[in-house]
């Protein structure tokens, strides 16, 4: 999805708006010229087994086949149905990638292009859960991120760094309570995320990952 299509779908359109953005995914990828290529720049794993082509990426520590021509994408270890808006993520980051080496400098989502416009509904559907869930005992970031294949690195008070994607490091920071401040938070990303996702798709990646770790912690 391009930026000026970052407007998030209401819950009514929600399932049209996600099945079209696959439809349309499904078919950029199918016309890709050259696969193998694509899949070098992403760091996925193109197979041709039996006349039957696969590309295998990872997302969130779990791994993914895409089945081609069909574009069917299931995970490797199961025949769980994945969801529509993960499918989309895929989809997207498979499309987009154009293999930029990681810059290891972090930005800030108002970095992005548009993102400072954006920034206030992206702080409420990421950073405000983050905080709410974890920010008054944030040591529970790291445990629970190792689940998704996070590690701990030096931001903030506490702070994780989840491979969503190969080329696609997602930060989440999170600062103590003291006597003057409430808890806080921020997400960063390597400054060459844009060469792999868009905006939109940005927001839609770091929801995910924050509610995937929310729903751990609950479990546990």
């Amino acid at each position: 999805m391009e930026n000026k299509q970052f407007s998030l779908p209401s819950q009514r359109n929600y399932e049209y708006a996600y099945t079209l953005a696959y439809k349309l995914a499904a078919e950029k990828l199918a016309k890709t010229q050259d696969i193998e290529q694509q899949c070098r720049m992403s760091g996925a794993q193109y197979l041709e087994i039996d006349s039957q082509r696969f590309i295998i990426l990872q997302f969130l520590g779990r791994s993914y086949q895409v089945t081609l021509p069909d574009i069917d994408i299931t995970p490797v270890d199961s025949q769980e149905a994945v969801p529509l808006k993960t499918k989309v993520l895929i989809l997207h980051y498979l499309t987009r990638a154009k293999g930029t080496p990681l810059a290891n400098k972090m930005i800030t989502f108002k970095e992005l292009p548009e993102g400072a416009i954006y920034f206030p509904t992206f702080a409420k559907r990421t950073i405000r859960p983050l905080v709410d869930y974890l920010g008054e005992e944030p040591h529970q970031l790291i445990d629970t991120a190792r689940k998704l294949g996070g590690r701990e690195v030096d931001y903030g008070d506490v702070a994780v760094t989840i491979s969503a994607f190969y080329y696609v490091p997602i930060t989440l920071v999170l600062w103590r309570a003291d006597e003057e401040f409430a808890p806080s938070g921020s997400i960063l990303f390597d400054a060459t995320i844009a060469d792999y996702l868009s905006t939109e798709d940005i927001t839609v990646l770091c929801e995910t990952i924050v509610w995937k770790l929310v729903r751990i912690l609950k479990q546990d």
